[in-house]
């Protein structure tokens, strides 16, 4: 396995919001060197200075391996302002947003380092889409029969199961009746438009 500053360590300046200073002031935060930080996070010292001085961007790998090291978020370290964020979420407030036919509804406050919803797929829709993103999922079925194909191994899942798998695994989710599939949803949610890549559709399908 390859370290966090072996990935992209060169992306394009608008790739991410500069966020040399918040990498900076967290580690003061959490009482390290830059030489303790960097151990911890699997870098050089010099690649994380030239981060905290802003000659380099860094990786969506090394923003998560910061991230565990200052035990914080993502989206602290890029300097994003978390809202008012309540507890308790109500059914009456759950809005649906339906994107690519499937129908979304926000289980859980916004700004968190985990994203919750309650997703309902009709069948026959984003089957055939591989999804690659950093960081995890879990996934619980409430409804209806589910295929899930985590790399070249097919699932199928009944109400009441459940699976928890790293995002790195390509994955594709699909609905196995006609009357779709309901679950419930929570992963890592990275503040970035960078954070979720599709690699679109591919041959065959989960058997």
């Amino acid at each position: 396995m390859s370290s966090p500053e072996a990935g992209p360590s060169a992306e394009p300046a608008d790739a991410l919001p500069a966020v040399a200073p918040q990498l900076r002031a967290l580690r003061r935060r959490a009482s390290l060197t830059l030489e303790a930080a960097a151990r911890d996070a699997g870098l050089s010292p010099a690649h994380l200075s030239r981060l905290e001085t802003g000659q380099r961007q860094p990786s969506l790998p090394t923003l998560l391996s910061l991230a565990r090291v200052y035990g914080t978020t993502v989206s602290e370290l890029l300097g994003e302002t978390a809202v008012g964020r309540e507890a308790v979420v109500r059914a009456a407030d759950m809005e649906p947003t339906t994107v690519g036919g499937w129908t979304y509804r926000q289980a859980g406050s916004p700004g968190r380092g985990m994203q919750a919803l309650r997703v309902q797929v009709p069948e026959g829709s984003q089957g055939d889409i591989v999804r690659v993103h950093p960081g995890e999922e879990w996934l619980y079925v409430l409804r209806g029969r589910l295929r899930l194909r985590l790399g070249e191994t097919p699932h199928r899942l009944a109400p009441g199961d459940s699976a928890h798998f790293d995002s790195l695994t390509p994955h594709r989710i699909a609905a196995e009746d006609p009357d779709g599939v309901e679950l419930l949803f929570v992963h890592t949610l990275l503040q970035s438009p960078t954070a979720a890549l599709c690699l679109g559709p591919t041959p065959g399908d989960v058997s």
